[in-house]
């Protein structure tokens, strides 16, 4: 892959920026050269627990206090914005999710009921789970709600290690329904209009960087995006010698640094750290 063809980038966040409350190395690089070369980005993550402002919050905590939220497409805004294009303001959800979530469909204009049937059933990731959200949720898709759910990530990558994500609980929902729900984050196509809306680039010009196979990768790819994984996050080089995998990025690295020594060159990130031990 030529770099020099790359005029847009495609972010993943958990696992490529930081990991929990981690920042990940060759973050504030990452975005020092997105910067200097004046090179369009957006963010794009599955995690529907955030809302984009709080993602800025956390990069800004992080030592890159300048990206906009409007920069940042999460799987809860891009639910509420997919929604918006096929029902009207004023539809009941029943928003098995986090805060975000709920503040997404509220601000697109939908009535989120805690009882009653509602018209759809949007799930996400839940940090406090019960069996009674469970319950209600498959009773709501039983009774005739359509299913919606934000992302298909099972887990999610955390300094313990990976821990059940909105993929876990969709499937949960499936098996009690034998309902199939509509999927909106990576690796789906919506997710990837919404970030190449951010950056107006061609996706054949956007490079996606992200550190799963099965979502950021495969969405990627099957979005016309160039790709490139990363192993900090979920995938792992033995991955890549799987006989069984089928999924390929353009090109691999062990993380950030690599990247950009690949992109930007090793002299440009050398003479950046070389700076920053010099302030330290």
């Amino acid at each position: 892959m030529k770099y020099a063809n790359v005029k847009g980038v495609v972010l993943d966040m958990d696992g490529v920026l930081w990991r929990g409350d981690q920042p990940l190395p060759g973050l504030a690089e990452l975005f020092e050269w997105l910067d200097e070369s004046a090179t369009p980005y957006a963010l794009a993550t599955n995690n529907s627990s955030k809302t984009p402002a709080q993602c800025a919050a956390k990069l800004a905590s992080m030592g890159v206090p300048d990206v906009a939220p409007e920069r940042i497409v999460t799987s809860s805004t891009a639910t509420a914005s997919y929604m918006a294009e096929r029902y009207p303001a004023g539809t009941t959800v029943y928003a098995l999710g986090m805060d975000a979530m709920r503040e997404a469909l509220d601000d697109a204009g939908f009535d989120v009921i805690a009882d009653g049937q509602p018209d759809v059933v949007v799930a996400g990731v839940k940090f406090d789970l019960s069996y009674d959200d469970l319950r209600r949720a498959t009773l709501c898709i039983r009774a005739g709600a359509d299913f919606i759910g934000t992302n298909p990530d099972r887990t999610f990558p955390t300094p313990e290690g990976l821990v059940p994500g909105a993929g876990s609980i969709i499937a949960a929902l499936t098996a009690a329904t034998d309902a199939e729900p509509v999927i909106i984050g990576k690796p789906a196509r919506p997710m990837f209009d919404a970030a190449l809306a951010v950056t107006g680039t061609d996706a054949g010009q956007t490079l996606m960087i992200g550190d799963r196979l099965e979502t950021d990768i495969c969405g990627g790819r099957d979005a016309g995006l160039l790709t490139a994984l990363v192993f900090t996050g979920v995938a792992t080089p033995q991955d890549l010698t799987d006989p069984d995998n089928a999924i390929w990025p353009d090109v691999a690295y062990e993380g950030l640094p690599e990247l950009l020594k690949a992109w930007a060159g090793a002299r440009w990130y050398l003479d950046k750290m070389k700076v920053k031990k010099g302030r330290a």
